[in-house]
């Protein structure tokens, strides 16, 4: 797939809230996630390498949500073999107030998977 058919469907399924189907489908075994350093603050560790990996992460930050109030993402902009997207989300953790996440995301395709994904918040 080309880094926009790649885009595309990533678009398609994250508006239909399959953000497992996305791992399974476009991300490389390989694929390499980066938080920003402040995330540390909210024990997210920045670098994490591998699917299996960025998938544990993934599901234990959903097993801390109490309520997904809404969720967003933009359709992808293209660049090269990178594609980014704006991405939102309303949420209650267990524990803490409602709050709202907005943040950019730019992923990095190679051989037509997701090798990088990188987060701006």
């Amino acid at each position: 797939m080309t880094t926009q058919q790649v885009a595309d469907r990533y678009y398609e399924l994250a508006q239909q809230n399959k953000w497992m189907e996305i791992q399974d489908e476009l991300y490389s075994q390989d694929v390499v996630n980066k938080e920003p350093e402040h995330a540390i603050a909210m024990g997210i560790p920045t670098l994490t390498k591998g699917l299996a990996t960025v998938r544990a992460k993934g599901e234990a930050r959903r097993a801390m949500m109490e309520a997904l109030h809404s969720q967003e993402c933009s359709a992808p902009v293209i660049g090269g073999k990178y594609f980014s997207m704006s991405m939102s989300r309303e949420v209650t953790f267990k524990g803490k107030p409602r709050m709202k996440f907005e943040e950019i995301a730019v992923f990095e395709v190679l051989n037509g998977k997701i090798v990088t994904e990188q987060f701006f918040y």
